[in-house]
């Protein structure tokens, strides 16, 4: 499986990047990344990193954004699951196995789980996402966001999925809230399952993008573009359905 990582490099978040690659060695399954450099100097990539085997670095040469850098990432991607991850989070110790197992044993198409933030001084806190546990039919994950300014239905970086769903689903062309997008997408598109059980450490600290003031003042029309995507993709894919299910009758 593969890890998706896009960064800037930027001073304040080597050290995370460098936390988060310790958190993939710590994995008991077989992995890779490939990192995406926006725009970044290859030279500041930490050197646990620039020298590791597993990792595979696309540098761009001028900065595209969070998104479309994740998503020519996605060009590197030569294994048949792929998971994204932010610069400065980790995976807890057992992530990707549990998921695959869930995947290699049941076919489906993605495998997800809860996150927990993490707090400066490591404590963490368990965030369990509106979808409930269990299994979900292609489509069923976008019912639990009610609204758009609800809280999102699923951890978009606690998904594993298989790649060519995340590549019929990508991150979506927006400067924040990309991730919904390809969250959404994916579960349209194929069932899957929600373990109930913490894959993903969601960093809490001062400065990130979350807290600034610019991120609340489009937030709000990020979710309802990317809630209005899931309900027309749920409703399109419903409507090929029941059309096949016509022509056959």
């Amino acid at each position: 499986m593969t890890v998706v990582i896009a960064t800037r490099l930027r001073p304040d978040r080597l050290g995370h990047l460098t936390a988060m690659h310790e958190s993939l060695t710590r994995q008991s399954v077989p992995w890779e990344a490939v990192i995406a450099l926006d725009g970044a100097n290859p030279t500041h990539l930490p050197a646990p990193l620039a020298d590791a085997p597993r990792v595979r670095v696309l540098a761009l040469p001028r900065p595209v954004g969070a998104a479309c850098a994740r998503n020519l990432a996605l060009n590197d991607v030569r294994t048949e699951y792929v998971n994204w991850a932010d610069d400065d989070d980790e995976f807890t110790p057992a992530s990707l196995a549990v998921r695959l197992h869930v995947l290699e044993k049941t076919g489906l198409g993605w495998c997800a789980g809860y996150s927990q933030d993490l707090h400066p001084d490591r404590s963490t806190t368990l965030w369990r996402c509106p979808t409930p546990p269990g299994r979900h039919e292609a489509g069923d994950v976008w019912t639990y966001w009610k609204n758009p300014e609800d809280t999102i239905p699923l951890g978009p970086t606690t998904i594993l999925a298989r790649t060519d769903l995340v590549r019929a689903a990508p991150m979506g062309g927006l400067v924040q809230g990309e991730d919904y997008m390809s969250a959404i997408g994916v579960t349209c598109l194929a069932p899957g399952l929600l373990l109930p059980v913490p894959v993903y450490r969601y960093r809490k600290r001062p400065g990130q993008m979350t807290r600034q003031d610019t991120y609340n003042a489009l937030e709000p029309a990020a979710r309802q573009h990317a809630w209005n995507y899931g309900h027309s993709l749920r409703a399109a894919l419903a409507a090929r359905t029941t059309s096949k299910q016509a022509g056959v009758a």
